[in-house]
């Protein structure tokens, strides 16, 4: 352990070194040439110690200080000390600018570091894909020139960042990105860029599922209604009338009836569902009583149904839930298909799993629909499915059913040739080892 030198030590060293040459200068009768003499030898080993420091501090790479004499040997070893807690601190302040970067591109939002003028002091890797800026290019970048949008440019020069500002995506694409802007440090500012395409989505998901709910139970009010208010308590219209408009409202009952269960069973399905509850599906049991019903739905159509299905391929699942998703797909082929159309049912075993697909030979639909049949209310031709009975709730339904027992459903479908609506189940379910009979019922 070094002590630190005080003055009243150096002042010390300094006489015990220049008074003995002070009294053999005087005994010799040349004091001040001693004197000079001593001084000049201090001072050339002072200059020396200061070379060996510069060519220490400057020149070598080593980081353990040159020997020292005297009291240089305290000074290079504080310098060393010094430089230790100096590395230390960098080595610290290093960590934390790294984990403060691991942190900042952890976030699942684009991020970016500006100055008050706005150019570009930051910005973690999703910023980079989501509004396409370069880096390190970009760096000192003004951001309004970078992204070249009216609306951004006024939100910006506003500087009133109290509400977050909503563009099209810079990049071209169908995104919709909100835009934060909040103070950051003493002269900056960070802005958070998040991808609301989906928020967007789902609120207008909601804006149509109000509206087409509304628009479903309306239309068979205004039915009843209309015929109730032509009828008077004591004069009723005559037999023919009444019945037309006895057998329109009972329709229109089961209609709205049926729309009404169905909203239902679609919330119940959404709710939380509990594994340990499965069971195990007879499928080529239920799938035979869903081809019967299937049989009856067809009578005025004509179609010709070709089942496959493979015995004793059981799975594990809600029995009431799966018979819905079967049976909505083998429905609506029948009631889509054109007259004298040929549909196929399977289910077989795919790879290890169980595998169930329904095909049909009619008009198709068209790539731009396909991503939202499963939504609700929504209908390829509106006015031909409220002529089929359809409500829009029925692939809805399927799919929900389907996540619930880890499956999802997969349409592949093409003008004028038909579609093919399949899912399947993982192996883990499958109940019951798989035989090689086949029911070929055409």
């Amino acid at each position: 352990m070094y002590r630190v030198i005080n003055k009243r030590t150096l002042t010390k060293r300094l006489v015990i070194y220049f008074l003995p040459l002070l009294l053999i200068g005087v005994l010799i009768g040349a004091p001040f040439l001693l004197l000079f003499l001593g001084a000049s030898v201090l001072m050339f080993w002072h200059y020396r110690q200061l070379y060996r420091l510069s060519d220490w501090l400057i020149n070598q790479r080593s980081f353990n200080p040159p020997e020292g004499d005297g009291t240089w040997e305290q000074i290079f070893e504080g310098i060393y000390r010094l430089q230790h807690r100096n590395r230390n601190k960098r080595n610290e302040l290093a960590e934390l600018i790294r984990r403060f970067r691991e942190g900042a591109e952890a976030v699942p939002d684009a991020v970016i570091v500006l100055q008050r003028d706005f150019s570009i002091v930051w910005c973690n890797q999703l910023a980079l894909k989501v509004l396409g800026l370069k880096w390190p290019m970009d760096h000192g970048q003004r951001l309004d020139n970078l992204i070249r949008h009216p609306k951004f440019s006024l939100y910006m020069q506003a500087k009133k960042f109290e509400e977050p500002l909503e563009l099209i995506s810079p990049l071209g694409i169908e995104q919709v990105l909100e835009f934060r802007v909040m103070p950051y440090a003493d002269a900056q500012l960070m802005m958070v860029v998040r991808d609301v395409t989906r928020l967007k989505q789902l609120e207008q998901m909601r804006k149509d599922f109000v509206a087409n709910v509304s628009h479903e139970l309306r239309t068979p009010l205004t039915v009843i209604a209309g015929y109730l208010e032509m009828m008077e308590p004591d004069d009723l219209p005559p037999a023919r009338v009444w019945g037309k408009a006895h057998g329109t409202m009972l329709e229109q009952c089961k209609r709205m009836d049926s729309l009404v269960s169905q909203l239902l069973s679609l919330s119940r399905i959404e709710g939380l569902r509990r594994i340990d509850q499965d069971k195990t599906v007879d499928v080529p049991k239920m799938l035979k009583l869903v081809m019967i019903e299937a049989e009856t739905l067809n009578r005025d159509k004509h179609h010709t149904l070709h089942c496959e299905i493979e015995e004793g391929l059981f799975i594990l699942g809600g029995e009431d839930e799966l018979r819905s998703a079967f049976s909505n797909l083998v429905f609506n082929a029948v009631h889509y298909t054109p007259a004298e159309g040929e549909i196929t049912v399977k289910w077989h075993v795919n790879n290890g799993c169980a595998q169930f697909s329904v095909t049909d030979n009619g008009d198709g639909i068209a790539p731009e629909h396909i991503h939202r049949l499963t939504e609700r209310f929504y209908r390829v031709d509106k006015a031909r499915s409220r002529k089929t009975g359809g409500s829009g709730l029925g692939l809805a339904i399927t799919k929900h059913v389907l996540s619930r027992h880890e499956s999802e459903l997969l349409i592949k479908s093409e003008v004028g040739k038909g579609s093919c609506f399949s899912f399947s189940f993982a192996s883990n379910r499958v109940k019951q080892q798989v035989t090689d009979a086949l029911l070929q019922l055409d």
